[in-house]
């Protein structure tokens, strides 16, 4: 009789059993409109591929797109792109069948690349500043400082650590057990709704997320304030107004980006969630993750005039080639049909 365990214990051991799959909620209080959902959903993230393979395109292709600047951006593209296919697919899927069935692994692999891409993100926004920094406050040294090597350098150090740091996270969230339920209230596994519904001591987790968040979020986010701190410095100690609107100008697209980034990040990641409703967490995920990627290409081309005029030279070019090939189709037609004519008088001869 001593080896027979109280019924209480019994019923935790039970309860403990391991979860291999989760079921996504999604948007449950939009499934009336899941059509109307889906194709907005799926609008913009096509819209979102499109801008972002013609900013990397354009940077490689085009010889006026050379500078550090755009090498860093199409970096950045390539960023949103893994951003936005990690979550947006599934999403989409989960909302036509109105949940989503993914497996440990396939959620513990979706948090990964999306803590990797966003972490890239934000390790690239603060490369892409001090690239500012340099190209406002050190104008005469910015070619001999910002050479290809460094360039380089820095992108390979974005790329490695924001890929590198996640994975302890990663770690420690393969070793939770899930027991009290496997319903996440999200359309993708993120970090916040796997420990809510954990059953085993999630303290080491939190701080080893906050530790991660002081390396990539706090500190590159700090280091972007004083870099520009350091550029409205300067900008202001230019004594002509068409000087500082001009110089201000190559810092706004990046400024913008950054104000759009970083806020979404700083309400749905430091703000507490117990004052935010599901939804409103869920709203803030999606701009984070689908509308922020959509428009910083737009941004970028919006308040560029470089990429404006590159992009407008390769429709210009786009429609020469086509008229060219339409009058050289009319061409080849006229001179195809000139010599039957004439084979034809030369027979009835």
């Amino acid at each position: 009789m001593k080896n027979v365990l109280p019924v209480s214990s019994k019923t935790q051991m039970e309860n403990h059993t391991h979860v291999t799959e989760f079921v996504l909620l999604g948007f449950p209080m939009l499934h009336h409109f899941k059509i109307l959902l889906f194709a907005i959903i799926f609008t913009l993230y096509m819209l979102t591929l499109v801008g972002n393979l013609l900013m990397i395109t354009m940077v490689l292709a085009s010889p006026h797109l050379e500078s550090p600047m755009y090498f860093f951006l199409s970096n950045l593209s390539a960023s949103d792109i893994m951003l936005t296919t990690n979550i947006v697919p599934f999403m989409l899927y989960a909302t036509l069948n109105e949940t989503g069935t993914i497996s440990l692994p396939g959620c513990i692999l979706q948090f990964y690349i999306y803590a990797g891409s966003g972490s890239s993100e934000c390790l690239l926004l603060t490369v892409m500043s001090y690239d500012r920094y340099v190209a406002v406050c050190k104008p005469l040294h910015y070619h001999y400082i910002m050479d290809l090597r460094l360039q380089l350098q820095l992108v390979i150090c974005s790329w490695f650590f924001s890929w590198t740091i996640p994975i302890i996270s990663v770690a420690m969230l393969s070793q939770l057990d899930f027991c009290d339920s496997n319903i996440i209230d999200h359309f993708f596994c993120d970090f916040a709704p796997l420990l809510h519904i954990s059953c085993s001591d999630i303290t080491y987790v939190e701080l080893e997320a906050l530790l991660a968040s002081l390396l990539l979020f706090i500190f590159p986010f700090s280091f972007i304030t004083v870099t520009y701190i350091y550029i409205f410095h300067t900008i202001l100690k230019i004594p002509s107004t068409s000087g500082k609107q001009k110089t201000f100008l190559t810092c706004s697209s990046h400024l913008t980006v950054v104000c759009t980034f970083y806020g979404t990040m700083i309400t749905l990641y430091m703000v507490p969630s117990t004052v935010r409703s599901p939804e409103v967490t869920k709203s803030l995920s999606l701009l984070y993750a689908v509308v922020t990627p959509f428009l910083n290409p737009i941004i970028y081309s919006l308040r560029n005039t470089e990429i404006r005029s590159t992009l407008k030279k390769w429709i210009q070019r786009s429609k020469h080639k086509g008229t060219t090939m339409r009058c050289g189709h009319e061409t080849i037609g006229d001179t195809a049909v000139l010599p039957s004519r004439t084979t034809r008088s030369v027979r009835f001869r």
